[in-house]
């Protein structure tokens, strides 16, 4: 018996498990709330709406980083718009809005389905001519997308007409007169390159075109999701020329677009391998597991970790949060390693970098280096090899402890009361760290509950493999500390009457708002507060915060609460930690949950999990969003796809199975 491949699976689905309501899809005000993203795990990545429509300046077919200009990522192909060619009449299927709310060309009114369940598939229909899309991004830095013609009549062309825009992505393209009109033939297609500095763009097929040189500019697309983000929204895009060939019933053409060329005769090849390569999304957690791997960016002999899709790039903190979900969870254990590695190599005086590399590295984030040994705990268990850990990353370890404990950057110092106190006048060095005006909007100086949670964590782990690996002299320096820590911890910021503990003090100050960085102090393998304080937290947690879309930053009985995010950058900011709900931190209260109500509590845990499978075909398709309104109905907001939301939640669901299995 013959063995089906992955692609022989693609050609007999019928239906993807991400479905679209198929009357929908020319209803514009539901396809543009819907975004694709596929990445190349070497930073590449493409997306756009369902319909092809860029709504976004970050949306491109080829987004790729720039070594060599600025180490970012940049727009090199924005759109390409096909168009179907019939006796003497042309039928553009490309999206674009300009201003007035016009929309020029309306290629959706041909859009007929949609599908994903290996790769995203479009079928238009114009008359009766039925055109397939389908499209892929490969390893090497290369968007492909093939053309097939499901029926036709006779004497159709396709023509083919490339939108550049050779940007930064956080920039938008303005005509000029500095642009580069010139091309350069190559086999099936051209090579372009707009501006000195930038690598050639090689835009090729697997079977010959025509081309036509006509080089020209489109003033003032707009960018709709820019502005309601109130940024820049208008951009001039530049179209060299266009290519057309014909093209017959059931036969395929295939474009392709890379800053490397290629043969035509490997293009079909190639294509149909990179399908073999892709694993199907026909269940939730196949889609969460296949949007885990996005964030895996290799390049440089580096691996790292994206915060987020379209605008983060690498952030410490994130990086230590999502890595279980995404790697150890997903079956990876060597990424795990090598991102720690990568990590543990940017170390200096005992703080990992936060944003930024190189020199633009800003090493602001109190609790990116604590996180990091909860991540070896959460890496431990699947290693199991405590020895091996201690000589791997106990030097690491003990290099970060140590610097807290004398004081490094910032104002972190573990106190005499064994806590760790960190803050500076216009810095925000925890995870809810918006500012505006230079004033962050929750600034949070002093001792904060989580940091001292974390803190707490790391110094009994690193006793635990201390001890193990019969480093006495650190376990004689430091045996002490966690007693101190624990006493200091439970006198500041647990309260009897309120039953819940404070969000930070200070000698003279104690915030009680309630607010979710509580959680960890019940959450962590190494806990300060007894079992009757933990289910306390929990339940005041569960009652005030909890939302089926994440846990709210603030309460909303709280005056400074703001339960919708949107609006201008300062607007945003300033809900940014005062309401709006986070998905990732649900996986550190189910930790929490589990721990104090065992499998009672399981049911609770499986209706978070389950509610979020509705996200699989809003938003960004496939994958969960950075975070979400507080008020119902919770809206999408932020990135569309987040690292450490996508992590967590693959977290909660192997939480759950290891459950009905014990």
């Amino acid at each position: 018996m013959k063995l089906l491949t992955k692609l022989d699976i693609y050609k007999k689905l019928e239906m993807g498990y991400i479905k679209f309501d198929k009357q929908q899809l020319i209803n514009l005000e539901y396809s543009l709330n819907r975004e694709l993203l596929r990445t190349n795990r070497a930073g590449t990545y493409a997306s756009t709406t369902i319909v092809g429509c860029n709504t976004r300046k970050y949306h491109g077919l080829l987004v790729c980083p720039m070594e060599d200009i600025d180490n970012d990522n940049h727009v090199l192909l924005s759109a390409l718009d096909v168009s179907i060619v019939q006796n003497n009449s042309v039928f553009n299927l490309g999206v674009r809005k300009y201003p007035g709310n016009n929309y020029d060309p309306k290629g959706h009114k041909y859009v007929r389905d949609f599908e994903i369940d290996v790769i995203p598939r479009i079928v238009y229909r114009v008359g009766g001519v039925v055109l397939q899309m389908e499209r892929i991004l490969s390893e090497d830095d290369r968007i492909m997308i093939k053309y097939t013609l499901l029926d036709s009549q006779p004497d159709t062309k396709l023509r083919f007409k490339p939108f550049l825009a050779f940007r930064n992505v956080h920039k938008l393209s303005k005509a000029n007169l500095f642009v580069n009109t010139k091309y350069t033939s190559v086999e099936n297609g051209i090579k372009v390159r707009m501006y000195d500095g930038y690598k050639s763009l090689y835009m090729q097929f697997n079977k010959e075109p025509e081309y036509v040189h006509v080089p020209d500019w489109y003033y003032n697309v707009e960018y709709q999701e820019e502005q309601n983000r109130g940024y820049d929204y208008h951009e001039d895009l530049y179209v060299p020329g266009y290519f057309e060939m014909d093209i017959k019933k059931s036969e395929s053409i295939i474009f392709t677009a890379s800053i490397k060329e290629i043969k035509p005769s490997s293009i079909s090849r190639k294509f149909n391998a990179e399908i073999n390569k892709r694993q199907p999304r026909e269940t939730y957690i196949e889609c969460l597991k296949s949007s885990a791997q996005q964030f895996i960016y290799k390049r440089n002999s580096k691996t790292e970790i994206i915060a987020g899709f379209p605008w983060f790039g690498r952030w410490g903190r994130d990086t230590f949060i999502a890595l279980p979900g995404l790697s150890l969870y997903n079956g990876d254990i060597k990424t795990c390693k090598e991102v720690l590695e990568t990590m543990t190599s940017e170390l200096n005086e005992g703080l990992f970098p936060n944003i930024g590399m190189g020199e633009t590295t800003v090493m602001n984030s109190v609790d990116a280096p604590l996180w990091f040994f909860w991540t070896l705990q959460e890496y431990l268990k699947f290693t199991e090899n405590k020895k091996q850990l201690w000589d791997d990353f106990g030097s690491k370890m003990k290099h970060i402890l140590v610097h807290y404990r004398n004081g490094t950057h910032y104002g972190i110092k573990m106190h005499d009361n064994g806590l760790i106190w960190a803050g500076e006048a216009g810095r925000a060095l925890t995870w809810m760290d918006a500012v505006i005006g230079g004033k962050p909007v929750t600034p949070r100086h002093g001792f904060d509950v989580e940091i001292n949670a974390l803190w707490y964590n790391a110094v009994m782990f690193t006793l635990e493999l201390a001890k193990f690996n019969n480093d006495h002299e650190f376990v004689y320096s430091w045996s002490f500390v966690p007693e101190v820590t624990q006493l200091s911890f439970i006198e500041k910021f647990w309260s009897e009457e309120k039953q819940y503990l404070a969000d930070y003090v200070t000698y003279e100050y104690s915030d009680f708002a309630i607010r979710p960085n509580q959680i960890f102090a019940c959450s962590l393998p190494y806990s300060m507060i007894s079992d009757t304080m933990q289910e306390r937290v929990l339940e005041t947690v569960r009652k005030v915060l909890l939302t089926p879309k994440g846990i709210r930053s603030l309460a909303p009985n709280d005056p400074s609460y703001i339960g919708i995010c949107e609006g201008s950058q300062e607007q945003r900011d300033s809900a940014y930690h005062q309401g709006t709900a986070w998905p990732w931190i649900l996986g550190h209260f189910c930790d929490a949950y589990l721990k104090i109500h065992e499998k009672s509590g399981l049911s609770m845990v499986e209706k978070i999990f389950n509610s979020f499978e509705e996200e699989m075909t809003i938003n960004g398709i496939g994958t969960i969003s950075e975070i979400y309104d507080g008020d119902p109905p919770h809206t999408a907001r932020g990135a569309i796809s987040q690292a450490w939301s996508v992590a967590e939640l693959i977290r909660i669901y192997n939480i759950i199975e290891k459950f009905k299995t014990d």
